[in-house]
């Protein structure tokens, strides 16, 4: 497949704004049933968010680099309140759609960037990037470098344990995997795939441990059920 069929989120999101017409990412897995991502559900408004990205909306201070942005909903709610926002997604549809909306957006892998900010965001589990317990270290070594002085990494992620819990509490997990919270995702619209891609889902204690190594401060902000919002901040 050519690299122009590989853009599911840009060319769903690219649809949906010429006409409304409500359409949908097949998320396929390689541990549990396919998921589905509404194309309306990209384009939410502040009141139609879940109370996590609320919440972290509220935290955000300063000049921010919205990581993962999709469509740009949090960058245009941010925008609007008065901020200075760049907002960088890997899609380019999506990245187009940005630019039609007078957001500041770029195609751009977020372990290339080099400038400083005062907040990083990242929404919808945007730490998966990481994509493996073992990577995680090197995206907050990341996060730490493109953070100033009094900067800070919000992000929503969720404690899947649940997934592995029989009905007795007992947890079946494969031995052989190094982490629970590893995925590996494929996406599809139309004639628009993914390669597979690794995603990661992390504990809150996992993610305290790997802080902890590189001098960083973590606060939980907001739980609900298994999922949570943290926010990392230097030492």
């Amino acid at each position: 497949m050519s690299a122009a069929g590989k853009d599911p989120l840009g060319r769903i999101i690219l649809d949906y704004n010429k006409d409304k017409t409500d359409r949908f990412i097949t998320v396929e897995s390689d541990i549990c049933d396919d998921d589905f991502i509404d194309a309306s559900y990209l384009f939410r408004s502040y009141d139609e968010m879940p109370k996590i990205e609320q919440i972290a909306l509220e935290h955000c201070s300063g000049d921010i680099l919205d990581i993962g942005a999709g469509a740009g909903v949090h960058t245009k709610h941010l925008q609007d309140k008065g901020f200075k926002v760049k907002a960088i997604d890997l899609s380019p549809g999506a990245v187009e759609y940005m630019q039609s909306q007078d957001l500041d957006a770029e195609v751009e892998d977020f372990f290339s960037v080099t400038e400083q900010y005062d907040t990083l965001l990242m929404m919808m589990n945007g730490i998966g990037i990481a994509g493996s317990l073992k990577n995680l270290e090197r995206t907050l070594l990341q996060a730490k470098k493109m953070m100033r002085e009094n900067g800070q990494l919000l992000f929503d992620s969720t404690d899947i344990k649940y997934l592995y819990m029989d009905d007795d509490g007992g947890m079946w997990i494969d031995l052989n995997t190094e982490y629970y919270g590893n995925f590996n995702f494929k996406m599809h619209y139309e004639d628009q795939s993914t390669d597979w891609f690794e995603w990661l889902y992390i504990d809150f204690d996992k993610l305290q441990e790997s802080a902890n190594k590189l001098n960083l401060k973590v606060e939980k902000l907001y739980e609900e059920e298994h999922q949570f919002l943290a926010r990392i901040t230097l030492n």
